[in-house]
């Protein structure tokens, strides 16, 4: 049997601070209503002013090594998905890896936005089915708020903060990462971006005057897109496990939107039993979603071994990226 790579443990951080709908109602022209009907989020977590991702990061990760029962000096690599990083430089992972003492773990970070944690999954997942490593630490870590635009009524009711961390290991029961497609279509950089404080418009008083450090998006053409992709990647992320879209025990999709949620639901032809949503509560929290969907899953009791587990995500970029995993023996 080849050697897969397995999560053997899982842990989640969510800044305390909860923000409904209506609070949005006092910063921009928006209600409760619009924003429940057309996203399907009712709250979120935002984190407070000072905070950054590495500290959320740093918390998922102690959680997801306690309950492995293991040291953080065990890890071998820490990799991070965000677009949210503490600084330019040095890498989150870095950060993380200092505060949670991984003395012998090197790390770096990943962004693929929305997709940043399936990506850092099936990356991770090499190190493990090679042999070289044997612990490999998961983390998608996000503080959206701080790159929200409070003026923007389209982007700002949007997103949260949050993170989940992944222990990946060898496995030798069969359970493991089966397969995964992950696709980018650069044409689409412009309809969601950051457009500056990197080297083509680095940080200035034009900059900050015109609002380009917060994100922007182009709501239909983003949609569009994730509807489409979000169903073809899963088809043939399944397709190339060898499997059928019955056989799949549990659907982990990004939680972007519930209307794109609901689509590529319809279009795998799976029951709400079948699928993970968490949106409601947590609002879209780009590289900790498909973390935080897998915590959610557990706590409800979804996912048993053996389960075939699809995650899949749509993000700037644009990014696409799906895979699927059959279920080991962890439980919460």
């Amino acid at each position: 049997m080849n050697r897969r790579a397995a999560i053997t443990s899982i842990g989640r951080y969510l800044p305390p601070r909860v923000l409904d709908n209506k609070h949005f109602e006092k910063l921009v022209a928006t209600n409760d209503e619009w924003i429940r009907t057309r996203t399907g989020i009712t709250t979120r977590h935002h984190a407070e002013k000072g905070v950054g991702s590495s500290e959320l990061g740093a918390a998922a990760a102690r959680e997801c090594l306690e309950r492995r029962g293991i040291k953080a000096s065990e890890v071998d690599l820490i990799i991070v998905a965000t677009v949210t990083p503490d600084m330019v430089f040095p890498a989150t992972a870095c950060l993380i890896q200092d505060r949670i003492g991984a003395s012998r773990a090197w790390g770096f970070d990943l962004s693929a936005a929305c997709s940043g944690f399936v990506y850092a999954l099936t990356v991770g997942a090499q190190f493990i089915e090679s042999g070289s490593h044997q612990k490999v630490l998961v983390i998608g870590a996000e503080v959206m708020s701080s790159i929200l635009d409070f003026q923007d009524r389209t982007t700002c009711v949007l997103f949260g903060d949050g993170a989940g961390a992944i222990l990946l290991e060898p496995s030798d029961d069969g359970s493991g990462l089966l397969a995964f497609t992950h696709e980018v279509d650069g044409s689409g950089a412009g309809f969601l971006q950051m457009p500056a404080g990197g080297s083509l418009h680095p940080p200035s008083h034009e900059t900050i005057d015109k609002r380009m450090h917060y994100v922007k998006q182009e709501g239909q053409a983003v949609f569009k897109y994730a509807v489409r992709k979000m169903a073809e990647a899963s088809v043939l992320a399944v397709e190339k496990a060898g499997l059928r879209n019955e056989d799949i025990g549990l659907f982990i999709p990004h939680q972007a939107n519930i209307r794109i949620i609901e689509a590529a639901q319809a279009r795998l032809g799976l029951p709400d039993s079948k699928v993970v949503k968490n949106i409601a509560t947590y609002g879209n929290t780009t590289a900790a979603t498909i973390p935080l969907g897998i915590y959610t899953a557990l706590e409800e009791k979804r996912l048993a071994k053996g389960d075939n587990l699809l995650m899949t995500a749509v993000g700037a970029g644009f990014t696409v990226g799906s895979a699927v995993l059959r279920w080991s023996t962890l439980a919460l």
